[in-house]
């Protein structure tokens, strides 16, 4: 079980890198399917491991090749402050399987926008 915490830890980081996901998506998906975590408990897990500069060296990464706005990214920073302990307050006055059906739900539209709204490449002429 050390190996499965350990290997979904590296997926999410590579996920992360890849698109700047919060790892918490695939942590907590990964934690309720695969180890049956309960939700609650995989998103606290999930939020205390992410406490962690993980994201750093990805951002250092990205800011090195001129991919990164600070301006944005602190403003998205000081709402996230917020907005996550909202969402915690929240999260455990609803019921467990709604918190799950409306993390599934998230997951499904988010999906469905991307999917939908992606366009091919098209290269300068």
């Amino acid at each position: 079980m050390t190996l499965l915490y350990i290997l979904i830890g590296i997926l999410a980081g590579i996920l992360s890198g890849l698109f700047g996901i919060g790892g918490g998506v695939l942590i907590v998906g990964a934690m309720v399917v695969l180890l049956r975590v309960p939700i609650l408990e995989a998103t606290g897990t999930s939020l205390v491991a992410l406490l962690l500069p993980v994201g750093l060296l990805g951002a250092m990464e990205y800011y090195r090749a001129g991919n990164v706005h600070l301006v944005p990214a602190a403003l998205i920073a000081g709402g996230l402050f917020l907005g996550t302990w909202v969402g915690a307050r929240w999260a455990h006055v609803l019921p467990p399987v709604t918190l799950q059906r409306m993390f599934a739900v998230f997951l499904l539209v988010m999906a469905v926008r991307l999917w939908l709204s992606a366009k091919p490449d098209v290269l300068p002429h």
